[in-house]
């Protein structure tokens, strides 16, 4: 990314067609240093809450220590967005422990963060990240759960994993003690044109990948496209929350 380049975004969580409340949350940094969205489980108020301290403290801990000026090393930025995410993980599974309607509360976390001029991405869980750029859409971060893990050791396929029983199954997510074994961030080099959804599986439970890049590429005004691949997915069945980030990178 060059100095030329800027941001536009636009971001939507509903609760759904299925759901009694919104256990979903985002966070969109007022200077555009970072993107959060968040997924939470545990039912009722657990879910809510464990999302809402994902964004609350994952953004408190990112404030604090990126070296959002200079050119900090890739490994100093991937050690800080892990240490803030092991931050969220170890104080949610704390407040479960000790407070008996958060027991066993959890929460994926999927997130963009721009330091020097480019995007570091990852997350934990199956809350996903994807990029649109030259007309391929790319999903950028790995699902946690148990189909992924079958899909990667072929013993399924991912046709099959669309459907499995296990596929909302997660073996990594903030509130258990492999929530803090890292993000998984990548850096990548963003250019003009390029498009980026972050959204919780809501959004992917009832839109598939040819309706996401079909409306990311489509839309030019990234809050229309958030809004419209909601839409899109409350259309297609999804039964969970639906929350989506958009971002498009233009030119000064």
């Amino acid at each position: 990314m060059s100095d030329s380049v800027s941001f536009k975004w636009g971001a939507i969580s509903i609760k759904g067609n299925f759901r009694d409340n919104n256990e979903d949350n985002f966070y969109v940094d007022p200077q555009a240093r970072y993107f959060l969205v968040a997924d939470g489980m545990g039912g009722q108020s657990a879910g809510e809450k464990a999302s809402e301290l994902a964004v609350e403290l994952v953004s408190k801990k990112l404030d604090l220590t990126v070296p959002w000026d200079g050119k900090p090393k890739e490994k100093s930025v991937t050690g800080h967005i892990d240490s803030a995410v092991e931050h969220a993980n170890s104080e949610i599974m704390a407040l479960g422990e000790i407070e008996p309607k958060f027991k066993s509360m959890g929460t994926t976390v999927t997130f963009i963060v721009v330091v020097d001029q480019q995007f570091f991405i990852g997350g934990v869980g199956d809350s996903r990240t994807y990029q649109l750029r030259d007309g391929v859409l790319e999903q950028l971060t790995e699902d946690h759960s148990l189909t992924q893990a079958l899909v990667k050791a072929g013993t399924i396929t991912p046709e099959d994993a669309l459907t499995h029983r296990y596929k909302n199954v997660l073996y990594r997510y903030l509130g258990s003690k492999d929530g803090a074994t890292g993000t998984e961030a990548k850096k990548i080099n963003p250019q003009v044109g390029d498009r980026y959804m972050l959204c919780s599986d809501g959004v992917t439970d009832g839109a598939t990948d040819d309706v996401i890049h079909r409306i990311l590429a489509e839309e030019d005004d990234p809050q229309v496209a958030a809004d419209a691949l909601v839409k899109a997915a409350q259309d297609g069945g999804s039964k969970d929350n639906i929350t989506c980030v958009v971002i498009h990178v233009d030119e000064k």
